[in-house]
């Protein structure tokens, strides 16, 4: 089998788990997760990434801030002592708005640094900013980009897209219920 590399947009991914799992994240293992959406594609995988942010720390960060951290530490921790590369970006605090910021311009670096070597990825986003980077590794490296995302149907819900991603993907797959039940941690 040939090898691929998974990208994981952690935000995108925990929502789409919330609104699986009827507004409670889904329990799985990030790792196998990617495995098996490689595998599901004839592929085996070589690599994940997954990129997310810290919480926001106000100056000084309040308690909850603080015990929302350690929380993200422990995670971020578990995923690395696990063999996954975590892409860190940073979390904004914009009014009572929070929104992640770098972690975009971490997977172009990741997906544009990899493509010499790996010609199979599979990325897990809904974000039109990688179409550039997606159309950058298919024309110039020859890399085949698998898209898998999340739709519920819902005109103008946070779960609408453009199919501007879809179109430049070499293939889209529609994540369902059954691809982290595949995944589930049983504690």
């Amino acid at each position: 089998m040939v090898e691929a590399i998974v990208f994981l947009d952690g935000a995108y991914l925990s929502l789409i788990s919330k609104n699986i799992g009827n507004g409670k994240p889904l329990v799985f293992n990030i790792k196998i997760f990617g495995e098996q959406l490689a595998l599901k594609e004839n592929l085996i995988c070589k690599k994940i990434y997954y990129y997310t942010s810290p919480p926001f720390q106000g100056n000084p960060p309040t308690r909850e801030e603080e015990n929302k951290k350690k929380g993200y530490d422990k995670f971020v921790s578990k995923l690395r002592n696990i063999g996954l590369n975590v892409g860190e970006g940073r979390c904004q605090k914009i009014g009572n708005d929070f929104t992640q910021n770098g972690v975009d311009t971490l997977i172009t670096i990741d997906m544009i640094g990899n493509a010499k070597s790996i010609k199979h990825f599979i990325i897990v986003t809904c974000d039109t900013d990688f179409v550039p980077a997606i159309e950058d590794v298919k024309i110039y490296d020859n890399v085949e980009v698998i898209v898998y995302y999340f739709k519920d149907f819902i005109k103008h819900s946070k779960f609408s897209m453009s199919d501007h991603i879809l179109d430049v993907c070499s293939k889209k797959v529609l994540l369902r219920k059954e691809d982290f039940d595949n995944s589930r941690l049983t504690n």
